[in-house]
């Protein structure tokens, strides 16, 4: 009997369920990244692939509410824009996006906000006791390896099957799109580190209390 309630209470931290906070939180960054995507976008190229604010909503939902919820809610974004809703950049929408030289950078985007969740998880893990400059860099360098991982190679992936550019051609054609990279995941970063020392229940002290009781 003793050995089961040990067990049970071993995997009790283990969240099955979201609670109706969580699901409000998905909801909330899901209509933060269709906002993002009513922002003036800068056309770049021939292709119809603009610059737009959309990756900085997507990674500073991946950093605020780690892989899980941050995979949630970007991937809700994404459902209801090819379910018609005229939510992509541009007032676009539909399941004609896919065919679009756009269609890898959408496609990327739920994969690289959970992959800056699931990064930004670590490092809060282990930078519970450092300096908050030392977090923010962590947390800058988990974006961009999640942005260049997912956004920028799903983007020039995207480019060669729907634009029917080359490697060499759909990697230029991905450059302009860094600087402005580096200067969102720098605010993501900022605003991600405020929202966590302004609400520690967001993503830190929830993987502290699992910490403990594992």
């Amino acid at each position: 009997m003793t050995q089961t309630d040990n067990s049970v209470t071993a995997r009790s931290p283990r969240r099955t369920r979201w609670s109706a906070t969580d699901l409000g939180l998905i909801a909330v960054f899901a209509a933060l990244v269709a906002a993002s995507a009513l922002v003036a976008a800068i056309p770049v190229g021939g292709l119809g692939v603009p610059i737009t604010v959309q990756t900085l909503a997507v990674m500073l939902t991946g950093l605020a509410l780690g892989p899980g919820r941050a995979f949630a809610a970007v991937g809700l974004y994404v459902l209801l824009g090819i379910a018609g809703l005229p939510i992509f950049s541009g007032g676009r929408s539909g399941p004609g996006i896919l065919a679009t030289p756009s269609a890898g950078y959408i496609i990327a985007f739920p994969l690289a906000a959970a992959a800056a969740g699931w990064l930004a998880v670590v490092v809060l893990r282990r930078t519970a006791a450092r300096s908050g400059k030392i977090r923010g860099v962590l947390l800058f360098a988990a974006a961009m390896v999640s942005s260049i991982i997912f956004v920028h190679t799903l983007g020039v992936l995207g480019m060669m099957v729907n634009a029917k550019l080359s490697l060499s051609a759909a990697f230029l054609a991905d450059l302009p799109f860094y600087p402005g990279d580096i200067i969102k995941n720098v605010l993501a970063v900022s605003i991600a580190l405020s929202l966590h020392k302004a609400f520690p229940d967001l993503l830190l002290r929830r993987v502290r209390k699992a910490d403990v009781r594992l």
